[in-house]
Formats: C-alpha cells, structure tokens, sequence
C-alpha cells in the first residue's frame, strides 16, 4: 500500500507562466506515492511551463477549470511558483478565494518560490514562518509573515498547515514535507 493512498491534492496554476519542476516534479512525486493529483488552472486549456520564467518548456493539459473545484474534493492545496503564474493567480478572485476556503477548512497548503504571493493576496500569511524565492521575502514580511532562508518550512501556527519552500533545488524537501504533513494527519 502506498504512503498516500486516498490522499487527494490539488495542484492550481495559472494558464501561462508556470515553473515547470514546481508543477511537474510535485504532481508526478506525489502520484507515484499513491495521492490522486488534480491540476486546476483559471481555463481548462493547456497551461504553459517555462523554466526560470524564460525559457518555454513543454504544454500541460489541467484536468480542471477553477469554476469546477470543489475545497470539500482535496485534501491538500499545492500552488508552484513561477513569477509570472503567480501574480496572475494573485489577480485571480476564483484563486484567491480557494486559497481562502481551503485555510477556513483547516487544510493545509503547500506553496514554493512566487506560490506565496497568492497567500499573501489572500491575507493568509500573518504570523505564519515561511520561505519563498529571496525577492517576495520583503511582501511577506509587510504581510504578517516571519520569512526564513530554509529549504522546507512547515508552519502550523492558527487553524491550518503552511508548507513553503524557496525554489526548484528544494523540491525533494518539498515534496518530502507534504507527504510528511499528509502521513502525520
């Protein structure tokens, strides 16, 4: 039996922008750890991945649009980075709102390089430690958050989960706190 069977996880990006590892790595780790992966974008068309936010890699078809998520369907939220996939997802009220309903429900939510920004839109970092890629460091702090230089942060301050993490050379530590969180529950 593998460690997350029945485990359901969203992953949500923007359609355009996304880091690639950060959407791929997670979806195929935790599927191969036995969790049921959804990917979720603003349209159900395909989401375009780039690495280090310029250099365009391949098309990832979603199996959702946004209007079709449901919070009580997943277990965990888990939003990649990308500099570009997070502020468009930032500026997205459906986003938003799920980052909001899955906090309200007390389940966690796994967020790595730019990812925090939406959390940040959502007022969902005050008195939450948590990393991200170097330059949101300052925006989270404005938000209530204490930011830290670690490659994995797991903060369970007030009724839910935060899981953060700074950039693609962290995704096993990434990867290995989210399951660590799914197991421990």
């Amino acid at each position: 039996m593998a460690e997350l069977d029945g485990v359901r996880a969203l992953i949500v990006t923007a359609n355009t922008g996304v880091e690639h590892d950060e959407l791929v790595t997670p979806r195929d780790r935790l599927r191969e750890r036995g969790a049921m992966v959804t990917h979720a974008a603003p349209k159900a068309e395909r989401v375009s991945t780039y690495r280090h936010d310029l250099e365009p890699a391949e098309s990832v078809e979603p199996d959702l649009g946004l209007d079709e998520v449901q919070v009580g369907d997943f277990d965990v939220l888990v939003l990649p980075g990308g500099t570009v996939n997070a502020d468009k997802l930032r500026m997205d009220d459906r986003a938003v709102a799920l980052a909001k309903d899955f906090a309200a429900a007390g389940k966690p939510i796994a967020a790595i390089c730019h990812g925090p920004w939406l959390l940040a839109e959502a007022d969902l970092i005050e008195g939450k430690t948590l990393t991200s890629y170097p330059s949101l460091r300052t925006d989270l702090a404005n938000a209530g958050g204490t930011w830290v230089d670690e490659p994995a942060v797991r903060s369970g301050e007030g009724d839910w989960t935060l899981i953060t993490s700074r950039n693609p050379r962290d995704l096993d530590d990434f990867v290995y706190a989210i399951t660590r969180e799914l197991t421990a529950a």
